[in-house]
């Protein structure tokens, strides 16, 4: 039986920082007020000419080094994304051709916001093991700060730029155990950016092209749906939460993150936490957490990880994988 394994991990955060005590200058708010409520010291932004096909590239090129394979040799791309460069071709047909891969390979993006890379990890496994694929290039990137409101103190603080990326190939060995995606339409209002190309153009005119967010209720959602999936994903593993080497959450608050280890009896030594450096990253978020906690030596191979992941939509998904 063919499984999928994880062989590479790359990220990539812009070089333009943004403080807390920048932000103090922007709008109403403080250092304490951003890190007390969020655990956020800073985020990283996109520059004037940077695109999110920029960001992919470069955490791509650095899972292709870490797994030693050229990029000739990938034979499937998805990019997770809510920032586009383009309304087509897909920014994944744009890394494709920035990584010169010219074999006629499947190359798309998947839009689930903050769950996107679990969805994209999904979706790739599927292929592997289906024998539609051999080596999957995966990609979280965004550049969440174009469609932020920079006066609105309550979703301006909380996001940030990057890309992270895995190369997941064949194996005979199980690396990716099980993937679970899930969403929920009804619960759009609570988290969306109400405009599109399909809506035409007035409400962007308007000012409305921005990302809006309920945060009380999203907050409560995601620390329940995210306890419950992490425990869900456990049990039909058949894997206690003692065997777990760690929780790599969607990097989205750190109240949230807190709630969830309590809710699923995991010591916090155990979660891979990485928002007081970059924010929530939206679909970046999971692959950046996961590539710091490689690069750094805590992920070692052979150790059980559970990725997980909420989204506007809403979107929520996870991922037991063996590295």
């Amino acid at each position: 039986m063919t499984y999928s394994r994880i062989t590479g991990t790359g990220g990539y955060l812009p070089e333009k920082i943004l403080t807390n005590h920048d932000l103090e200058k922007i709008v109403e708010t403080s250092d304490a007020w951003i890190r007390e409520r969020t655990g956020i010291g800073q985020r990283h932004v996109v520059g004037p000419e940077e695109t999110t096909c920029d960001l992919a590239e470069k955490a791509a090129r650095g899972a292709l080094e870490m797994s030693g394979r050229s990029a000739e040799e990938i034979d499937l791309i998805i990019v997770a994304t809510t920032t586009p460069d383009q309304v087509f071709p897909s920014t994944a047909c744009l890394l494709q051709q920035r990584l010169g891969i010219h074999n006629g390979c499947p190359a798309f993006d998947v839009q689930a916001v903050c769950t996107g890379f679990v969805y994209a990890l999904g979706v790739a496994d599927q292929f592997i093991r289906a024998g539609s694929a051999r080596r999957a290039l995966v990609v979280g990137a965004e550049s969440i700060s174009r469609i932020l409101d920079w006066t609105d103190r309550g979703t301006c603080v909380l996001f940030g730029d990057g890309a992270g990326a895995v190369v997941l190939e064949a194996s005979d060995t199980p690396g990716i155990l099980a993937t679970h995606l899930h969403a929920d339409g009804r619960y759009e209002s609570l988290l969306n950016v109400p405009a599109g190309v399909g809506k035409g153009y007035p409400a962007v005119m308007a000012g409305e092209a921005y990302l809006q967010m309920k945060g009380n209720e999203v907050f409560k959602w995601a620390v329940n749906t995210l306890g419950q999936i992490v425990q869900q994903t456990l049990e039909q593993a058949g894997v206690d939460q003692t065997q777990l080497d760690w929780l790599i959450p969607h990097q989205a608050n750190i109240r949230i993150i807190q709630g969830i280890a309590r809710k699923v009896k995991l010591p916090m030594e155990r979660v891979v936490v990485t928002v007081e450096q970059h924010g929530n990253t939206s679909a970046a978020s999971v692959p950046l957490a996961l590539d710091t906690a490689v690069r750094d030596g805590r992920i070692r191979p052979g150790q059980l990880l559970l990725l997980e992941a909420f989204g506007g939509g809403f979107t929520w998904g996870s991922a037991l994988v063996r590295f």
